[in-house]
């Protein structure tokens, strides 16, 4: 398991009502920030799998969706959290 920081980036919430604060990509994971927790959630192919970690990322670079598929379809399967 790599716990190794990574830039992440301010996620753009063009809907102006995500929980999402920021998310960082690699090819095979999304790392996510909420805005009411300093914890990183890392989401791999090993939880919650890789469609829905290419659907998270693609919704992250969109800047729209990304906590409402959060909640409709991963909700706590993420692979591990950094403190």
């Amino acid at each position: 398991m790599v716990l190794e920081t990574m830039a992440m980036e301010r996620y753009a919430n063009l809907g102006g009502d995500s929980g999402v604060a920021a998310y960082a990509c690699r090819p095979d994971e999304i790392r996510l920030r909420f805005v009411d927790r300093p914890t990183i959630y890392v989401y791999t192919r090993r939880h919650p799998g890789m469609a829905h970690v290419r659907e998270m990322q693609r919704l992250a670079k969109a800047g729209r969706g990304l906590a409402t598929y959060i909640n409709q379809h991963v909700r706590d399967d993420y692979d591990h959290a950094i403190e």
